[in-house]
């Protein structure tokens, strides 16, 4: 597909608004709309607006149906995007230009469009904003102000196309645009209830007073006043300068990421040397206020424009990108703060660098505004995010002029130094992408469920936990996860790696829920089960291990009629539950509620003895045997002198006599998995220990130990030497290398480097926790095939090795593996003996509630909200649509074929930015994966995507492209060539969404 966006006609625009918003009382996908208050209003440029917030000057701005969908959000100030001299297809700009999983980058910097379609649909917008904030009673037609931006030169500002544009802007009532917007309002009177041709006929044509000069990193001072003075004095502008946080200096930048986490974003200090510098800011700033208060005009400071950083991870397909959102806020703050303190808060500053719902409140307190955001609205949410935002700005007291509280924007500074909102985990977050493919048509997916290894129906026992459903929310669970105690507790939640609420607060904390409903319900599921009945004749199996592995296979071998006895040599079934996992982690009691449902269903545990052989097995009649052993054998620590304890050994020790400490004062973890971090914290427990230390060869964020694990071992006081690799232990000293971390692994991990230095520290006890071994040779005895890592070999599907009727389940196939995939691996055997009965809840995933669900998109959580975690859920299996909630374009649509909504994608209003790829759930790019309609034949022969052009819409005569091939057909004529869900949405879309379609 071809990066280049077309503008909509005027016409095609009035027609999709009213269309839309008669069906589905919608607009470009916008549901709720801001309503401002008739009696609120703060003065601009002689202007005024209802809410001093809006869109950054940026991909929010660049088309009429973005500015559209920021108006009916709630904003009231528009910071339209940037215009030059070098436009166009001469603008070279690298695609996909725009990534915000968290912090956000963009390669981005000016409208793609050429100078005079970027007026057009700067116009177009105005236009429709004056009709909308009548016809839809959404607010005064005067409370609302555009600010154009301009760059990068003095030269090119003054260039005929560009000025063309500012005297325009200025006045639109002589350019063809806006007669063409005046016509085409006239044409549909008859539409309107609360609009006639006099309200057309005054509607004020002067879509500017302001603009925003944006300079190019390393613009001489001169050349910045040159331009300010110049759009003063001869374009008798408002005027704001945008400034580079670049001015706080290299080492405040650098210190401040660096402490906050961010340590990983990579730049120099050339731009530092080469932009703006704070010393010859603030005077040329001074002369320039002192021009524009004998101007009679308004000058002010725009904060910040961009932080250039490098393109380190191949984040974007350039050599440099720009930074912004959360990681930005300390430095725009900071400046904010060290301008305010010269001015004596006199500057007027216009804000961008990381504001959103979180702060935007106590940066207008301060007396900053307007307030402009960018980052949060590319995230899930997308524009809807505006109304949290202007509802919190509409509450408060506004100000009657420039008082910018130097104290207020102190505290700011040192809150955002302190506050966990700016502060990078520990880890990086793991991808939250699903490993399938978007389909073309019923993509709505729950991650979660998705990401789960035994697909758990999480939105479905979600929305049971908040209505306080504990008994249902037990069943949906057990249906597919036989230890609802065990899972609840210690999980690894790799269904929280995926949840889209991640991108608005934190990920739901899905585990809780679970244990919630487990705690809450458990006698009264279990007294409404009934045993089963043993099936006649079914074959016996034998379940060797009785951890998380073989009391799954247990339970859902006995919950469908099979005998089945699980085996374990301990004393009591749980394996690493309930013998090595400490128990401030996990109780045996919850353990034992688990075995417990097993028990209750009919299997059989034979405990405190090792199992009889295959062959003595096979004598007692059980045709299947399983083997679910786990990962046992000691992983070796290779030291010089001296020697360590294994983890293992330890913490069995450990589980059986938590307070007995025959290991001294000073105890040393050695690994950075989850099992280290259970040694240490068991450690600090221990009496008389003075100090616990974890060492590891990487950073904490390069540990393989999962986040939550971390921050537990760091709030119990336990300490972590990084970037240490331990040569000996002799006479209570450990000697570690000093390492540095190097180029990236095949694990994506950073490579540690020996750096030839070493450091001794005191140790009275060495502990290894370098990675448990699976006992290659018991399988090989038997006569299992193992491959050269040592694991079982076995079917993917069944998990049967090469003997008959044997299986092997959990960390013998795998390695060391999670509790749920032990569930999945114990899933897979047995519906491979019987066939498993599932419920099946995954209907109940769907809340027949839509409204409500979509409600939630867009409202963040903010500090004392009582909303549960359950509450939280934005239920994505019945409303997903992140795609479209991220298109700053809206070039994602909802259509709705046959009662069902369907994803569409719309070519030209797509440039290709690639936020919709980031926020998929799928491992897809909906811009490229999604089925698209495209407007013209040359657009359709210049892409690969499925999709369709309507030829001929008196005949219905379609070019259409299916998987790369393409084929004619007719949308009034029965056809087989095409499959039928996408015949039908093709012709939905001709029938109901024709306003798609209008150029």
């Amino acid at each position: 597909m071809s990066d280049i966006m077309h503008p909509i006609s005027i016409d095609a625009l009035f027609n999709w608004i009213m269309k839309e918003y008669q069906d589905e009382q919608k607009i470009f996908g916008i549901r709720k709309f801001f309503k401002a208050d008739p009696d609120k209003s703060v003065s601009l440029f002689g202007e005024t607006m209802e809410v001093p917030c809006g869109p950054a000057a940026g991909p929010h701005t660049q088309l009429t149906q973005n500015i559209v969908a920021s108006y009916l959000t709630g904003s009231r100030f528009f910071e339209v995007k940037t215009v030059q001299v070098l436009d166009g297809e001469d603008l070279p700009v690298a695609k996909p230009c725009i990534t915000a999983a968290d912090e956000a980058y963009n390669c981005e910097w000016s409208t793609e469009l050429r100078v005079p379609q970027a007026y057009d649909e700067y116009v177009k917008a105005w236009f429709l904003l004056k009709i909308l904030s009548k016809e839809l009673g959404l607010g005064s037609e005067n409370g609302f102000i555009f600010n154009m931006s301009v760059g990068y030169d003095l030269a090119g500002i003054k260039s005929e196309k560009v000025d063309k544009y500012i005297v325009d802007m200025q006045d639109a009532s002589r350019t063809p645009i806006w007669e063409e917007c005046r016509q085409t309002a006239y044409n549909y009177l008859p539409h309107f209830k609360h609009i006639d041709r006099e309200y057309i006929d005054s509607i004020s044509p002067n879509v500017c007073r302001s603009i925003t000069l944006s300079t190019l990193h390393g613009c001489p001072p001169e050349e910045i006043e040159r331009i300010s003075n110049y759009l003063l004095e001869e374009k008798g502008l408002n005027t704001f300068i945008k400034c580079n946080p670049t001015m706080l200096g290299y080492d405040y930048a650098r210190s401040t990421l660096d402490a906050l986490g961010f340590d990983y974003i990579q730049f120099d200090d050339h731009h530092f040397k080469e932009d703006l510098q704070f010393e010859d800011a603030v005077p040329m700033l001074q002369r320039l206020q002192a021009k524009a208060d004998k101007l009679g005009l308004s000058f002010g400071v725009k904060l910040t424009n961009t932080f250039p950083v490098d393109v380190a991870a191949d984040e974007l397909p350039s050599e440099e990108m720009y930074m912004s959102g959360r990681s930005l806020y300390p430095l725009s703050i900071s400046l904010a703060k060290k301008l305010s303190d010269v001015f004596d808060g006199k500057l007027q500053i216009s804000y961008s660098g990381g504001a959103d719902v979180f702060n935007v409140r106590e940066i207008f307190d301060a007396g900053i505004w307007p307030i402009t955001v960018a980052t949060t609205l590319l995230k899930p949410g997308g524009y809807q995010r505006m109304n949290q935002i202007a509802n919190l700005l509409s509450d408060a007291d506004y100000p009657d002029a420039v008082n910018v509280n130097s104290a207020h924007l102190a505290k700011l500074v040192e809150k955002a130094k302190d506050t966990a909102r700016y502060r990078k985990s520990v880890k990086l977050p793991a991808s939250p992408k699903l490993k399938e493919q978007v389909p073309l048509t019923n993509c709505y997916t729950a991650p979660c469920r998705g990401g789960c290894p035994i697909s758990q129906d999480i939105p479905a026992y979600l929305r049971y936990v908040t209505e306080g459903r504990y008994f249902e929310a037990m069943q949906v669970i057990v249906d597919k996860n036989p230890l609802p105690f065990i899972t609840g507790t210690i999980c690894a939640h790799p269904c929280m790696e995926k949840c889209t609420r991640q991108f608005y607060e934190d990920s739901i904390h899905i585990r809780a829920a679970k244990l919630e409903a487990a705690e809450n319900a458990y006698d009264e599921y279990l007294a409404s089960l009934t045993k089963p009945s043993l099936k006649a004749d079914a074959p016996k199996t034998a379940v060797v291990g009785g951890g998380p592995a073989g009391i799954s296979a247990g339970f859902l071998l006995a919950r469908e009629g099979m005998p089945v006895t699980v085996f374990e040599k301990a004393d009591q079934p749980g394996g690493v539950c309930s013998q090595v996992v400490p128990e401030f982690r996990i109780s045996m009691a919850s353990v034992q509620r688990d075995v417990d449902l097993a028990k209750f269903m009919g299997a059989e545990f034979k405990t405190g003895q090792a199992a009889p052989s295959l062959a003595e097995l096979r004598a007692q009649g059980y045709t299947n045997v399983i083997y679910a052993i786990g990962a046992w054998q000691p992983g070796v620590l290779h030291l010089e002198a001296g020697s360590s304890l294994n983890a293992i050994k330890f913490l069995v020790a450990n589980r059986q006599n938590p307070t007995d400490n025959p290991y001294g004062e000073h105890i040393i973890v050695i690994g950075g998995g989850n099992t280290a971090m259970d040694c240490a914290r068991a450690a600090k427990r221990l009496p008389g220990v003075k100090e616990v230390s974890v060492v590891y060869r990487r950073d904490k964020r390069n540990m393989p130990a999962d986040e939550e694990e971390l921050y537990l071992a760091l709030e119990d006081g336990v300490k972590f030497r990084e970037l240490l690799a331990p040569v000996k232990h002799v006479d209570g000293i450990l000697t570690c290398e000093k390492m540095r971390l190097g180029d990236r692994d095949a694990s994506g991990r950073r490579r540690p480097v020996p750096t030839g230095e070493f450091i001794d520290m005191p140790a009275d006890q060495l502990i290894a926790a370098v990675g448990e071994k699976v006992d290659t040779a018991f399988y090989q005895e038997i006569g299992i095939q193992t491959n050269q890592y040592g694991y079982v070999v076995a079917q993917p599907d069944t998990l049967k090795t090469n003997l008959e009727n044997v299986y092997v389940i959990g960390d013998a196939y795998r390695g060391p593996a999670t509790i749920v995939e032990a569930i999945a691996d114990a899933t897979k055997a047995v519906s491979n003996i019987c066939e498993i009965h599932n419920k099946h809840y995954e209907q109940v995933n769907i809340n027949p509630d839509v409204d409500k669900v979509r409600q939630k998109r867009g409202d963040m959580q903010l500090p004392g909200c009582t909303m549960n975690q359950a509450g939280r859920c934005l239920e994505c299996s019945t409303i997903c649509e992140s795609c479209m909630d991220v298109c700053p374009n809206r070039a994602n649509i909802v259509v709705i074929v046959n009662g069902a909504p369907q994803i569409v994608h719309v070519d030209r209003m797509c440039n290709e930015c690639g936020n919709c790829e980031t926020f998929c759930p799928y491992s897809s790019a909906p811009y490229k994966d999604k089925f698209t309609i495209f407007t013209s034949a040359e657009d359709f022969a210049d892409s690969t995507n499925s999709g369709f052009y309507l030829e001929n819409a008196e005949t219905g005569d379609c070019r259409v492209r299916l998987w790369g091939t393409v084929s004619t057909v007719n949308l009034n004529e029965a056809t087989a060539t095409i499959p039928t869900d996408i015949f039908e949405m093709m012709q939905t879309i001709v029938a109901d969404y024709h306003y798609t379609l209008q150029l």
